[in-house]
């Protein structure tokens, strides 16, 4: 079986990717969450975890070693932050966290990841951004950006791996009903059925939507994809 490493694995669409996928592949998950990440590990028989937060270069470092000694196959950069405010709201740490989280950190892994798969001629690659990334979102300049950044990473890379049998592809969520999810909803000051209404589909998108998606992306049917930006977000990218 092939070694898969997801990232914020702990709760929402990484734990729902854990759990999709922990009978198919040799599961490592890693998350800053100790005590969430050693329960999900124990449900879905993940092979190792690692406890790490992303935006911690020290704990980078140690994750590289984790992914180069496990020999990862497929990478999942699926953590991510969100933070809601005018952009004169936020402060540099607040900005400086979000894209070491969102994009700096799926980066260095993709730069770890990739010396293996290109051994072994096979690799896959999923990004987990965000409708406003591709959309933009006010509000959330410093999430939407980094986001946006996540998707040309994903293009750029697609182009310099497909020669070595290594897709590269990013899924962009709209709302999911997860904690974060929901949390964000709260934060905007908008109601749940305002936030319906905004959506085409009238719903949630489910974490298990995700999943499904990421297991036909990374698996061989899907060979013929890369670089592609996936907006899974039930309408909401054509407007009301």
């Amino acid at each position: 079986m092939k070694n898969i490493l997801i990232t914020g694995a702990s709760r929402g669409i990484g734990k729902a990717i854990a759990k999709g996928l922990g009978d198919k592949y040799n599961l490592f998950l890693t998350s800053r969450n100790e005590e969430l990440l050693k329960t999900i590990a124990a449900e879905t028989g993940a092979k190792a975890y690692f406890v790490g937060d992303l935006s911690s270069q020290n704990d980078l470092a140690e994750l590289a070693k984790f992914i180069k000694v496990n020999s990862i196959d497929i990478l999942i950069n699926n953590a991510g932050e969100y933070i809601y405010g005018g952009i004169e709201e936020v402060n540099y740490e607040q900005i400086s966290r979000i894209f070491d989280v969102n994009l700096l950190a799926p980066a260095y892994l993709c730069s770890i990841a990739v010396k293996n798969m290109k051994k072994n001629g096979w690799g896959r690659i999923i990004n987990i951004g965000s409708i406003s990334g591709v959309m933009g979102e006010a509000y959330a300049s410093a999430y939407s950006s980094s986001k946006a950044g996540l998707i040309g990473l994903t293009k750029s890379l697609a182009l310099e791996l497909a020669q070595y049998n290594i897709t590269v592809n990013i899924i962009n969520p709209g709302w999911v009903e997860t904690e974060m999810g929901l949390k964000s909803i709260e934060e905007s000051g908008f109601s749940l059925e305002e936030t319906f209404e905004t959506i085409p589909q009238k719903r949630f998108i489910q974490p298990e939507e995700i999943e499904k998606l990421v297991e036909y992306l990374i698996s061989q049917d899907a060979k013929g994809l890369t670089g592609q930006s996936i907006n899974l977000c039930a309408g909401l990218s054509l407007g009301v």
